[in-house]
């Protein structure tokens, strides 16, 4: 759990959770934009409230998020599922941990150029006796078992295979996703008709959200030991510029007291 703590504290308020359904659309969108746990990311308890209110026909379910708590995604997930919608997820940017098990609910996936989609073995916390440690790791095992079986329903792979995959912290590129199964299509590509024999149409291709917010990679994924350099990299950039800016900001206002 120190490992899913830190990951959580890390990354608190450098995400957001939000719902767009115009009226007179029949379509909805949900971001997931951030990490997903009750006390530190996006709440469960919300998102299984907001989607309940969704009427529309089709959710977009868009998704750029280092992971989090497995418990909370299992709930969203049990929610998005028995929804009356299609869902369809978008890995717009990271789809880590816990995510990567959220997007499972929906009928399609795709995925970004540039984006990830990464499996690991569950964590958790545990504290007490050799006995209450035994415990602890017999039910992580249950999870392990059972997120298992949710990879090798959507991927069609074999459990040994995902299992390694697992325990190895596997990062999927976007062709990668797509070649194990995990995804169906990198996005821009036309999805495959329902009928073989009946082409679709060629479709405009749909306007950015001009209200999205950025998928930017952003997060702290130093609790994970695989996770790509150039994620790492773009993220510690972004936030040495960060400091750089507040350092420069109290600096000004240093002075300005000074002055006063």
């Amino acid at each position: 759990m120190k490992k899913i703590l830190q990951l959580l504290e890390a990354n608190r308020d450098r995400g957001s959770f939000r719902v767009k359904a115009e009226e007179g659309s029949d379509e909805a969108t949900i971001y997931v934009y951030g990490a997903i746990g009750d006390y530190y990311g996006i709440d469960a308890q919300t998102f299984v409230r907001e989607l309940a209110a969704i009427e529309a026909s089709t959710i977009h379910l868009r998704i750029n998020s280092p992971g989090g708590d497995v418990f909370a995604a299992r709930a969203m997930k049990t929610a998005l599922e028995q929804h009356a919608a299609k869902v369809i997820a978008h890995i717009d940017g990271l789809a880590a941990s816990a995510a990567s098990f959220l997007m499972l609910a929906a009928d399609e996936i795709e995925i970004s150029e540039g984006a990830f989609v990464m499996i690991h073995l569950p964590w958790t916390f545990a504290v007490g006796s050799a006995d209450d440690l035994r415990a602890s790791a017999a039910v992580l095992d249950k999870v392990g078992e059972a997120i298992v079986g949710d990879y090798v329903r959507r991927t069609g792979k074999g459990a040994d295979e995902v299992l390694a995959w697992m325990k190895a912290e596997t990062w999927f590129t976007a062709d990668e996703a797509v070649a194990e199964g995990f995804c169906d299509r990198k996005a821009g590509e036309t999805a495959a008709p329902a009928d073989p024999e009946q082409e679709e149409p060629p479709q405009e291709p749909a306007e950015p959200d001009q209200e999205a917010p950025p998928a930017s990679n952003l997060f702290d994924l130093s609790a994970y030991r695989n996770a790509p350099r150039a994620l790492k990299q773009r993220a510690r950039t972004h936030f040495d510029a960060l400091a750089a800016d507040r350092q420069r900001a109290e600096a000004r206002l240093a002075l300005i007291e000074r002055a006063a």
